[in-house]
């Protein structure tokens, strides 16, 4: 983001970047409606670790009588990431995929790290994501030992 905007005001063009996350995620939900308004002409991966952004497109679905495993439309998060939200939008019948970046080190990496840094819900939905594995962790442990 810091180089894009300094790029920006050294070519002298208008800053490329979203003024804040809260500009983001309300562009990418009218990007969402606006898809979903003309479904005919597009194909949606709504690759996103958004828990709102996934729950108005859930939402929009089911309003709107779309078929929840239509193949136009599909969530997708990156694999280890938000895994909490892949299993349900799965188990309630929404198409979902887990897409894994792949190639050299060097080159995988740095994309990588700068989607932990772009996502600043990381940090919270990662440590709950943690928080329900631990508790899933001790629920299955509870089932084995009663048997």
């Amino acid at each position: 983001m810091e180089i894009e905007r300094a790029r920006a005001t050294q070519m002298g063009y208008a800053d490329p970047i979203q003024p804040n996350k809260a500009a983001s995620d309300t562009d990418y939900n009218e990007a969402i409606e606006f898809i979903l308004d003309h479904l005919d002409n597009f194909g949606l991966m709504a690759g996103t670790h958004n828990e709102d952004s996934s729950m108005l497109l859930a939402e929009e679905i089911d309003k709107r009588g779309i078929d929840r495993s239509t193949d136009r439309i599909y969530f997708a998060q990156l694999l280890g990431m938000s895994d909490n939200l892949s299993f349900n939008l799965a188990a309630h019948g929404y198409n979902v995929a887990k897409y894994m970046p792949y190639g050299p080190v060097k080159a995988v990496m740095p994309y990588l790290f700068r989607r932990a840094q772009e996502n600043t819900s990381v940090a919270g939905a990662t440590g709950r994501e943690l928080g329900l594995l631990i508790k899933e962790n001790k629920e299955e442990k509870l089932v084995v030992d009663n048997d």
